[in-house]
């Protein structure tokens, strides 16, 4: 079983914000793969089930927030006794990045990343698969404002036909290179 993980900050307050591209990700690929509706769990979050290349694969879109995401993760982690390095995907935002950049990385720095910086906190390792998405940065914001604001109709249209595509291709890959090893 692999493990997909979506960070983001759970209430409809957070909608369609830049730090909550992960959710938006994982909503386009849960009915585009026919995955199970989203349920409560008993992992700080809510879950879907399905099956991606003969794998069965756990979407996780943890309901703490962004930088306790590791209560949710550390939970299904344990429960089901993953291995960060090969059982694991994260998909994060990335205010460093130019928006709608992808980039995978099998381990990692956080990179000033709240959300990643919890999990490697907690899973003693950074060695475990990432997928960030930019979000750019506009310096005319503080930080927390900018990645807390939501993106305009153009940027969603973006993120919908040109970045989750890529995304998709980059979880493919992910899984395909799990059963090589």
């Amino acid at each position: 079983m692999k493990l997909i993980v979506w960070l983001g900050n759970p209430g409809s307050q957070y909608e369609n914000t830049r730090h909550n591209v992960g959710f938006l990700m994982v909503d386009m690929l849960r009915e585009v793969l026919w995955f199970s509706d989203w349920s409560d769990s008993r992992f700080s979050g809510v879950v879907s089930e399905g099956t991606l290349h003969g794998e069965k694969i756990l979407l996780l879109k943890p309901t703490t927030y962004m930088n306790l995401s590791w209560e949710s993760v550390s939970k299904v982690v344990n429960f089901y006794k993953l291995t960060p390095t090969t059982d694991i995907l994260i998909l994060v935002d990335d205010l460093d990045m130019e928006f709608a950049k992808v980039r995978y990385r099998r381990e990692g720095s956080a990179g000033g990343q709240n959300g990643l910086k919890s999990l490697i906190g907690q899973l003693s390792t950074d060695e475990f698969s990432r997928i960030k998405v930019g979000i750019g940065r506009d310096e005319r914001y503080a930080v927390s404002d900018w990645v807390l604001s939501r993106f305009k109709k153009e940027e969603l249209d973006t993120l919908q036909k040109d970045i989750f595509p890529v995304v998709r291709e980059k979880i493919d890959e992910w899984i395909a290179r799990a059963h090589k090893n």
